[in-house]
């Protein structure tokens, strides 16, 4: 890939970007090479998508979430697990190669255009860079030049969030009024329509968290973020040309987006892309299928209710759910979930042979396991392997976007429903309440994840989002600017389990899978039966692992270990090395 030319100019650019520079003959020509043409602007921002903080590969972003079950309870959710000396992220070095372009992308030999199309992409990096430490870490220091060491300004403190955020808004404007890419066949660079989706998602996320942290203060400009987002989002709607992927029919369309080598250009704007030849690949297959690799993730039963049955009602208005077998629930429900998780005729390919594919609980925990994002070939378990393209930015958070904005408005019409979650939910095989706006909120969403939220219309914008967009990294980050963050001491819960020593066919193709006991193992038991000890102890060790009911009831996983959210976590803490060089920074509260 292009990255693999980058590394040659950065030798160079570190020189030229020292601070005697004028007694550097030789950089100085490589600084001219670089800001005197196009090719040169062109291989110095190409280097900004290798910046540390910039989404790669990688498919366990939402590893931290309500809605997954992993391996351990994670430091920062446990009381007394997290301080300011496990903390990092307080990185600048990025923002002086972007501020260190912007300040010398300024050649007259470079006509005006081209610059500001480089200029557009530099300031687009900025803007996601100070996103990424806004989100993370609240006040930051707003820095728009390449500092020395000795600059004075890296002992300030932190600058408001409102300067650092208005700031932010006008890189993205820029990006979107300069960058002069519209389409990139290969979906792997930032394009005009790139900057939009950017910006619709940064004004949604500051817009929502503006009116629910009403701590800030800020609630009277909340409403201008939310029109921005919507705004930009429906210009990519609008004028981007892109669509839903509905090739294959409503029960393949949509997890073809996530296993595809090439993205698939009409609905994916951004994308990591493997390439062989160089060896970057990804290890969706490792981290999702193996017991001691990956975090052997799987959903929580609370999540997998909110699934819609086909003809659009909730399946929680069905009284038999709570005790309703695995094999029976995942029935007559959203198209999504079979291309989600392991389920009814899902099989895997082993040596050229397809085999069925029920949940294994080497893998995971509650019975809900993932399959969005693996390849379906064995052969791609066994290490970073896979091929497929990770989506970065896809049309359909862009209609998740602008019908959140409009509904947070108050703005959102019948015919903005049916273009956005109406739309979505044909996609995956749903039948009813396609054209027009809810008007019963549903009790379930309401008890179990937004007690604060009575307005049916945003309820189901909120049940489509964590759906469509599960497992792509944005889960956490939508916690946060709902002020949600109390989700994640969810009950980590699995599947209903009857009885024990009473195996299950979970994908009802006449061979027992599952069963699960107390004690002694069954001998002999069933053969090719996976037996489950869900004792209260195994040995002098707390087991993990158990049935709510004691010997029956939905499966539970680490309850032993509380979660606990405070105020203080929807923020991080200033590493403690950091603020050690430089007090005037001071802690985030709660974190003293």
């Amino acid at each position: 890939m292009k990255n693999k030319y980058i590394w040659v100019l950065l030798g160079g650019l570190s020189l030229a970007a020292c601070k005697k520079l004028d007694q550097q003959p030789e950089s100085t020509a490589s600084k001219q090479a670089v800001f005197g043409t196009e090719n040169g602007l062109k291989l110095y921002t190409n280097s900004f998508y290798g910046m540390d903080l910039m989404p790669k590969n990688s498919t366990s972003q939402d590893a931290m979430s309500d809605y997954l079950a992993v391996k351990s309870v994670q430091d920062f959710i446990r009381e007394g697990g997290f301080a300011a000396n496990n903390s990092s992220g307080w990185t600048w070095r990025d923002l002086r190669n972007i501020n260190y372009f912007i300040e010398n992308c300024n050649d007259p030999a470079v006509p005006a255009s081209v610059r500001n199309n480089y200029l557009g992409i530099a300031r687009y990096f900025r803007a996601y860079f100070y996103m990424e430490k806004v989100k993370r870490f609240g006040d930051v220091p707003w820095i728009n030049k390449a500092l020395e060491i000795d600059d004075p300004t890296l002992n300030a403190g932190r600058d408001k969030r409102e300067l650092v955020m208005d700031s932010v808004l006008a890189d993205i404007n820029f990006a979107c009024n300069n960058i002069s890419v519209t389409n990139d066949a290969s979906r792997t660079t930032v394009s005009k329509w790139v900057a939009y989706a950017f910006k619709s998602r940064v004004c949604l996320f500051e817009g929502t968290f503006r009116k629910y942290h009403t701590e800030l203060g800020l609630t009277s400009s909340a409403n201008k973020w939310l029109d921005d987002a919507a705004t930009a989002a429906d210009q990519i709607i609008k004028n981007g040309g892109y669509s839903l992927n509905t090739a294959g029919g409503p029960g393949a369309s949509y997890r073809q987006v996530f296993t595809s080598n090439t993205p698939l250009a009409n609905e994916v704007l951004q994308a990591a892309v493997a390439d062989v030849n160089l060896g970057v690949l990804n290890e969706a297959n490792w981290w999702w299928t193996s017991g001691t690799y990956g975090a052997k993730a799987s959903f929580t039963r609370t999540f997998i209710n909110t699934y819609l049955k086909l003809d659009g009602t909730p399946f929680t208005n069905d009284p038999a759910y709570p005790t309703m077998l695995f094999k029976d629930e995942v029935k007559n429900r959203d198209l999504r979930l079979k291309q989600t998780i392991r389920m009814g005729d899902y099989k895997r390919i082993t040596n050229g042979q397809q085999i069925p594919a029920p949940p294994v609980f080497s893998y995971t925990f509650t019975g809900y396991q993932p399959i969005k994002w693996t390849l379906d070939d064995t052969y791609f378990d066994a290490g970073a392997l896979n091929t497929n393209a990770v989506a970065l930015y896809r049309y359909a958070e862009v209609l998740l976007n602008y019908a959140e904005a409009k509904a947070e408005l108050g703005t959102l019409t019948n015919a903005d429903w049916a273009l956005t979650i109406g739309a979505l939910r044909s996609r995956a095989g749903i039948t009813g309440g396609l054209t027009t706006k809810p008007t019963v909120a549903d009790p379930y969403l309401i008890t179990n994840y937004f007690p604060g939220i009575t307005d049916p219309t945003l309820l189901e914008i909120r049940r489509e989002r964590g759906i469509e967009l599960s497992l792509e990294g944005l889960r956490f980050p939508d916690l946060l600017r709902w002020k949600r963050g109390p989700l994640m001491e969810q009950e980590w819960n699995g599947f209903y389990v009857p009885a024990l020593n009473t195996p299950m066919d979970l994908n009802e193709d006449g061979i027992l899978d599952v069963a699960f006991y107390q004690g002694t193992r069954p001998n002999p038991g069933v053969s090719g039966v996976t037996y489950v000890d869900v004792s209260a102890k195994i040995g002098n060790a707390v087991n993990s692992q158990l049935l709510k009911n004691g010997t029956s009831g939905e499966l539970i996983w680490m309850n032993e270990i509380p979660r606990k959210w405070n105020e203080r976590n929807y923020y991080y803490p200033i590493p403690l090395a950091d603020l050690q060089r430089n007090p005037n920074l001071k802690q985030n509260p709660g974190w003293q």
